[in-house]
């Protein structure tokens, strides 16, 4: 009897130990190389802010509706989170990609919250913002696929709007 209670017993031990051992690490956290700490000190819209010792950003592999010019469904939202995510002022750090600057002059880079939390991800996530892949800057492209692959399943953000597809 003793024998069939530990046979009960391991498969979810040991289900739990190889699941833990088989994680990848969690975007958010991923250590990839050294970041530099900047203050938010201007927003332009969801994915381009302005950070100090460095000036105007776009942010990696993200896109987000425009709101000026031609401004686009869930624009306003997107921008509006950023706003509220990183108010002026917010402690943040960055690394920047491969490629560091755009032909714009905007330098190019992955933002993270004071709490550790990967900007770029979140607006993904969210449904902030749809995944946008430009070479070499590809660091983080999975996490992005990923994140925007469950929030359009969820009806998340700008996939659960009455946005046009």
């Amino acid at each position: 009897m003793l024998a069939l209670r530990t046979v009960i017993a391991l498969p979810p031990l040991f289900l739990f130990i190889a699941l833990a051992g088989c994680s990848e690490p969690a975007p958010d956290t991923a250590e990839s190389g050294p970041r530099t700490a900047a203050r938010v000190t201007k927003h332009t819209d969801g994915d381009t802010l302005w950070l100090s010792g460095i000036g105007k950003v776009r942010l990696i592999g993200v896109d987000t509706p425009e709101v000026h010019g031609g401004a686009e469904c869930y624009g306003r939202e997107a921008s509006a989170f950023v706003e509220r995510t990183v108010p002026l002022g917010s402690k943040v750090s960055y690394q920047l990609g491969v490629d560091e600057r755009d032909r714009y002059g905007r330098a190019l880079a992955y933002v993270w919250l004071r709490d550790g939390r990967f900007l770029n991800r979140l607006l993904v996530a969210r449904g902030y913002a749809t995944s946008l892949t430009v070479p070499p800057n590809v660091e983080y492209e999975g996490a992005f696929v990923r994140a925007a692959r469950r929030a359009r399943e969820a009806g998340r953000g700008l996939w659960g709007s009455d946005c046009p597809a």
